[in-house]
C-alpha cells in the first residue's frame, strides 16, 4: 500500500482486503514467556487449537491472566457521542446534517481543500463547535486510559479528532490519530508549522486564524479529503503483528485504510469488537477467534470492566481526572 497516495478518506475495499496481509507477513514480535491459568491455557486451546468460540468473560479472562498484554485498539466517533459530540453521518443529529446552515455545496465540502481555499469559515465554525465546548472524556476514554496505566496498551488508533484521547491522559506516544488532530496547524501557504493552541484565541471569536510570517490560513493538521496519511499512520507496520489482542469500540469500519487495519493481526489474536453494529470483516469475513458484544457502547464497556474487577480502580481514575478537569475549567 501507497502510504504516500492513500486517502485516509476512502471508499470501502472488497472483503478481506490482502494488502496489509502481505505486508505484514515477515514481520513477528518477540514474545516473553507467560505462565497461564488452567482456565487461560483452555481458551488458548491446547496444542495451538484456536478453535474454540470466545466470549466477553474469555477476553477479560485474558487481560486478567495479563495473558494478553500488547493490546491493540481501533475505535471511531462512536466512543465521543456519550460525550454529546454529534457524529459525522448519522441523520439529523450528525454534524454533516447540521452543515446544512453554512451553505455548502454538499456537506463533505467542508473537508476538502478545495473548498476550505474558497471558503475556510464553515470548517472553523465547525472546529469551534467541536473543540470549543469543552467536551469531556467518558468511561470509555479512562477504560482506555486504564489500560494504558496498566502497561497493556500497545497503540490506541482513533479515527476522531475531538482530542479526548489526550484530555483523558492517554500520552500522544501511545495514540495514533488517524485522521490529524487539532494539536498542531500548518500555513497553506509557506508551510510553517504551529502550535494548534495558536489558532483559538482567533476561532473562539470568528475570525479566521492566520499565518503571523506570510498571512496564510492556519489549518489544523486534520486530514482532509484526498490528503495524505499522518506519518505516524505507519506504526501500524509494527504494531499490529506484535499485537496479542485487538480492541475495536464505536466504529462502521468502513472508511480505508483505516478500516483494513482491523485485519492485520495474526489469525490466532482475539479480536473483541465492540459496538451497536456487526460491521466490517466481522460480518463477512470473521475468524473464530472474533468476540461480538453488540448493543450500548457505554454499557459493553461497564459489562467488560466489571468481569476484568476493574470497577473500583476506574471509579477513581474517573474521579481523580474530574476533578482535575474542573480545576482546569473553573
Amino acid at each position: 500500500m501507497d502510504m504516500g497516495a492513500a486517502s485516509l478518506w476512502g471508499v470501502r475495499k472488497a472483503p478481506c482486503a490482502v494488502e496489509l496481509a502481505v505486508l505484514n507477513s515477515g514481520i513477528t514480535g518477540g514474545r516473553r514467556p507467560i505462565s497461564f491459568s488452567t482456565r487461560t491455557s483452555s481458551i488458548f486451546g491446547s496444542g495451538g487449537d484456536h478453535k474454540k468460540k470466545l466470549f466477553l468473560q474469555d477476553i477479560a479472562e485474558l487481560i486478567r491472566a495479563r495473558a494478553c498484554q500488547r493490546v491493540l485498539v481501533m475505535v471511531g466517533a462512536g466512543i465521543s457521542t456519550p460525550s454529546g459530540i454529534p457524529d459525522f453521518r448519522s441523520p439529523g443529529s450528525g454534524l454533516y446534517s447540521n452543515l446544512q446552515q453554512y451553505d455548502l455545496p454538499y456537506p463533505e465540502a467542508v473537508f476538502e481543500l478545495a473548498f476550505f481555499s474558497h471558503n475556510p469559515k464553515p470548517f472553523f465554525t465547525l472546529a469551534k463547535e467541536l473543540y470549543l465546548k469543552n467536551y469531556r472524556p467518558n468511561i470509555i476514554h479512562y477504560f482506555l486510559r486504564l489500560l494504558h496505566d496498566k502497561g497493556l496498551l500497545l497503540r490506541l488508533y482513533t479515527q476522531n479528532i475531538d482530542g479526548l484521547e489526550r484530555v483523558a491522559g492517554i500520552p500522544a506516544s501511545k495514540l495514533v490519530e488517524a485522521h490529524g488532530s487539532f494539536a498542531s496547524a500548518t500555513c497553506t501557504v509557506c508551510r510553517r508549522p504551529s502550535s494548534g493552541k495558536d489558532i483559538w484565541a482567533d476561532v473562539s471569536m470568528d475570525k479566521i486564524p492566520r499565518c503571523p510570517v506570510c498571512t496564510g490560513v492556519l489549518k489544523p493538521d486534520i486530514v482532509f479529503f484526498g490528503e495524505t496519511l499522518p506519518q505516524r499512520f505507519l506504526l501500524h507496520v509494527l504494531d499490529f503483528p506484535m499485537a496479542d489482542l485487538l480492541l475495536i469500540l464505536g466504529t462502521s469500519l468502513e472508511v480505508e485504510p483505516f478500516a483494513s487495519l482491523s485485519e492485520a493481526v495474526r489469525s490466532s489474536v482475539p479480536r473483541l469488537l465492540i459496538n451497536r453494529d456487526v460491521v466490517g470483516p466481522f460480518a463477512w469475513c470473521p475468524r473464530s477467534r472474533d468476540v461480538v458484544q453488540l448493543g450500548d457502547v457505554v454499557h459493553s464497556v461497564e459489562r467488560l470492566v466489571e468481569l476484568l474487577g476493574w470497577r473500583e480502580e476506574l471509579q477513581d481514575l474517573i474521579q481523580q481526572e474530574t476533578e482535575k478537569l474542573d480545576g482546569r475549567d473553573g
